[in-house]
């Protein structure tokens, strides 16, 4: 199946049903196929092929939402952008994927056009809502409006991407991680074995939908047949307020987000949650006592879901039934990240891809029906990633005898940041650019609120003097905010082994010391 084929059947089916919700703002289901129609249209009439590129840069809206589902039926790929970024690493991006349009909404318009002059691939700019004097830019509603709600004389198979959406490792620039119909929808349907989505339920989406997270989790609420209930951005106390006055049954949030609504709202747990179902967590561990917390407050089912953008989204759960057991005689098990979904199979190996014993320490594997396709023009890369038709997600962890996995650290050196990604490598690579610097590392270490903070531990050149708040500044306008280190320490000469490579677990370890896990969360 292919991911338009869930909105055709629902809109068909009850065509007055709510799509989405976005402030005071409702749309059906025959609404949003009509969109997606038009919208459909609009990109073969512009002369998108299928396979084109198109680059998204936006925060949630209902126009987001829709726009999957209208390059589903073009066959044009998605490339969303994630806003947090800084504009050079949108160009980087924007020219890697060849993207040939560009759709963005107001805020973004003039950062965007302050690059244009370096993204060579894209041949046609649209705006969300510009303003008047936004020149250079062909308006979305009335470009879209022109079209027939009826679909294009296209067909997509399910082997086609369906959308490229960029991960990244600690050793280069980012990747496009090429993501099928067949390879989403599968997911999609390993869920809903999981945890059957009811129809008319109500969703909040304030995951970022350029986010895996954010996008699957609007998808599997359309394949239930459920209202996406959207927030542009995450405000705590508006999350808290939804939760408990719209009928919210799902959500999902990233442990930060959990934490913030726990400690930044007042009134939390004075509220009720009475048609509140469930709340998925992942992205990133969750600290045991903010779980424990979350639990008592809002008094619904809670599923942690663990995955990568290379794997669709999820490769294993820890079901609402396994938090009950956590709670009623295993604790430990609040510590795992799941089971393997149907379908899908997860192993612990060592350096030569061999499974170790059960509570051995190595690297998780997963194959199954979710995985990626490969990485957009890095044959290589794919190939090593998916070595003998496994995902190798840089995880280090355990399996115990039940299944249950555990992560313990990271093969790869990637942070997790209130659930975003961050890459040394990229922040590194700035930080060599002051003239004052003469070796640096970037770690994560421990933070109370994020998870994780970005830490830069730098050698100074000889004769040369600069501050903490000098290096982090210096990172402002080339680094998205939550990439930027938080702190910055100094020291005469960083670990090395023989090859030259930082010891990052040697710099590491004195900020995670008496934690049982070398990743946030514990």
């Amino acid at each position: 199946m292919r991911l338009h084929d869930f909105l055709d059947y629902r809109a068909r089916e009850r065509p007055a049903s709510e799509f989405a919700v976005q402030g005071a703002r409702r749309v059906t289901y025959g609404e949003a196929l009509a969109e997606a129609n038009r919208l459909a249209r609009a990109f073969a009439g512009a002369g998108l092929g299928i396979g084109d590129r198109v680059a998204v840069l936006s925060k949630n809206s209902v126009e987001y939402a829709v726009l999957y589902y209208a390059a589903s039926k073009a066959g044009v790929i998605p490339v969303p952008l994630n806003y947090r970024l800084a504009p050079p690493e949108w160009a980087y991006i924007v020219n890697d994927a060849w993207a040939r349009m560009l759709i963005a909404s107001a805020e973004y318009l003039r950062p965007v056009d302050a690059i244009r002059g370096q993204l060579a691939s894209v041949e046609r700019y649209v705006a969300i809502d510009p303003a008047p004097g936004d020149s250079g830019w062909e308006a979305y509603r009335p470009w879209v409006g022109d079209h027939p709600a009826t679909p294009p004389d296209r067909s997509p198979g399910e082997d086609a991407v369906l959308y490229q959406m960029y991960t990244s490792g600690t050793t280069g620039r980012p990747k496009g991680a090429l993501l099928t119909h067949r390879a989403v929808t599968a997911n999609l349907a390993q869920f809903a074995a999981a945890v059957e989505p009811l129809f008319h339920e109500r969703w909040l989406i304030v995951v970022p939908m350029y986010h895996a997270s954010g996008a699957v989790t609007s998808f599997a609420c359309v394949y239930g047949g459920g209202c996406l209930v959207i927030q542009q951005d995450f405000n705590p106390a508006e999350v808290v307020r939804a939760l408990s006055e719209e009928g919210i049954a799902r959500t999902s949030l990233v442990p930060a987000m959990i934490q913030a609504c726990l400690v930044q709202v007042a009134d939390v747990a004075e509220r009720s949650y009475e048609r509140l179902r469930l709340i998925a967590y992942g992205a990133s561990p969750i600290a045991e006592h903010t779980l424990r917390r979350a639990i008592e407050v809002f008094a619904c089912d809670f599923l942690q879901a663990y995955g990568m953008t290379e794997t669709s989204a999820v490769l294993t759960y820890l079901l609402p039934a396994d938090h009950h057991r956590a709670l009623r005689e295993k604790p430990g098990l609040l510590l795992s990240a799941g089971r393997a979904l149907v379908g899908t199979e997860v192993r612990v190996v060592d350096e030569t891809d061999r499974p170790v014993p059960d509570g051995v320490i190595g690297e998780i594997v997963a194959r199954g029906p979710q995985l990626m396709q490969g990485y957009w023009n890095r044959p290589e890369e794919s190939a090593e990633a998916l070595r003998g038709g496994w995902m190798h997600t840089g995880d280090a962890g355990t399996m115990d005898d039940e299944g249950f996995i555990y992560i313990q650290d990271r093969v790869k050196d990637m942070i997790v940041s209130g659930g975003e990604n961050i890459y040394p490598r990229a922040v590194e690579d700035v930080l060599f650019q002051h003239p004052a610097v003469a070796d640096v590392a970037v770690i994560g270490v421990p933070d109370e609120r994020w998870g994780e903070a970005v830490k830069a531990v730098a050698v100074l050149r000889a004769g040369a003097t600069a501050t903490a708040a000098e290096l982090i500044d210096f990172c402002r306008g080339k680094l998205g905010g939550f990439e930027r280190p938080r702190s910055v320490d100094f020291v005469e000469a960083l670990p090395r082994n023989p090859s030259g490579k930082a010891l990052k677990r040697v710099l590491r370890e004195p900020y995670w010391a008496g934690r049982g896990r070398r990743v946030a969360g514990s």
